[in-house]
């Protein structure tokens, strides 16, 4: 038999038929491969309860053995979960501090790590305002999210930000992606005033601690210099059994290219990934090279708004891939297009 018969053959061996999918689903045992330091767990029917982030933060903590720690066994190299917005929470949090939220779906929650010193802080939050104002949102309060920062080790402890949420609507026609899109352009313009507005002295602080874990109507991201078993005990709403998803994505980190840091526990604001990506500087550079011919009948003028696309401010690898990821998903393709390109097939 020829090669091309071959495979053909062998190919057709390996789809199974309508019965086995419909008893079974999609999955084939014959397709698992670990994936370290990654897990995710999900209803398939896209139901929601408070067990799913249960399960994902049991997988996070049995992959500990993956994470690191240092000479403060308490502090490791990162952890955390990105989950669906949990909108029964979230009102029930903003009700609290006497904030009405509009209906699911027409507002988005940043989870933001802001400076400890109060008057750099308070002017991260004003770049974050005056970004909001600028693409037509509205800022409708802030919350302080609970946390136990004993639960952490004296090292995480030092370099901790300030972790606040904040609650934004945008106008009733600006729903779905639309809407994601305008918050996409909002935090990299909250971003970059964030920079242009602090002194030569600040950058350091604004570059290890402003920074917008997630901005979304979708999804919301609980991370940090935290390690796996850690997570439930330092952030106390995934202990609220109105926190439901119907998925949660965790990740346990072990830095090499770059060191721990609060930002860059994983997972980002789209995907988490083991690193080691040798071309880095490489893709970089290639993607500010084209940041000068970027158009988009999306964005419009608010293109310039999303320069630089690779944060400014020392990403690790990881980081510079999900910008990009992000930036092709906000462009109109599909993930699967912007996992494509984004991820290559290697050559042999």
């Amino acid at each position: 038999m020829r090669d091309s018969e071959h495979n053909l053959e062998q190919s057709r061996t390996q789809i199974p038929d309508m019965d086995h999918i419909a008893t079974h689903g999609l999955y084939n045992p014959e397709n698992e491969h670990d994936a370290c330091g990654v897990g995710v767990v999900a209803n398939i029917d896209g139901s929601r309860n408070h067990k799913i982030i249960d399960q994902a933060l049991e997988v996070l903590i049995n992959l500990g053995h993956r994470g690191a720690c240092g000479c403060d066994p308490r502090t490791g190299d990162g952890a955390g979960i990105l989950l669906q917005m949990p909108d029964t929470f979230m009102r029930k949090s903003a009700a609290k501090l006497g904030i009405q939220l509009p209906p699911a779906g027409h507002y988005g929650v940043g989870m933001t790590f802001l400076p400890r010193d109060e008057s750099l802080r308070e002017r991260c939050e004003s770049a974050i305002l005056q970004a909001s104002e600028k693409h037509g949102l509205k800022i409708l309060g802030w919350r302080d999210v609970p946390i136990d920062a004993d639960a952490v080790g004296p090292m995480a402890n030092a370099v901790m930000p300030r972790i606040r949420q904040f609650f934004v609507e945008a106008p009733a026609d600006v729903i779905e992606d639309d809407l994601e899109r305008r918050l996409y352009v909002t935090r990299k313009t909250a971003e970059r005033i964030g920079r242009e507005q602090a002194s030569e002295s600040e950058l350091k602080d604004i570059a290890d601690y402003f920074y917008i874990c997630s901005l979304s109507s979708r999804t919301v991201v609980y991370k940090g210099l935290i390690i796996a078993d850690q997570m439930k005990d330092f952030y106390l709403d995934l202990c609220d059994e109105d926190m439901v998803t119907a998925f949660g994505m965790v990740h346990s980190r072990y830095s090499t290219n770059t060191l721990g840091a609060w930002r860059l526990a994983h997972p980002y604001r789209m995907l988490a990934h083991n690193g080691e990506i040798n071309t880095v500087r490489g893709n970089r550079n290639w993607m500010t090279a084209r940041e000068k011919r970027l158009s988009s009948d999306y964005f419009g003028d608010d293109i310039s708004d999303i320069t630089p696309v690779c944060e400014a401010d020392e990403p690790s690898d990881t980081a510079s891939l999900d910008n990009g990821f992000e930036f092709l998903r906000m462009g109109g393709r599909p993930l699967e297009h912007v996992a494509a390109m984004m991820l290559p097939a290697a050559w042999y």
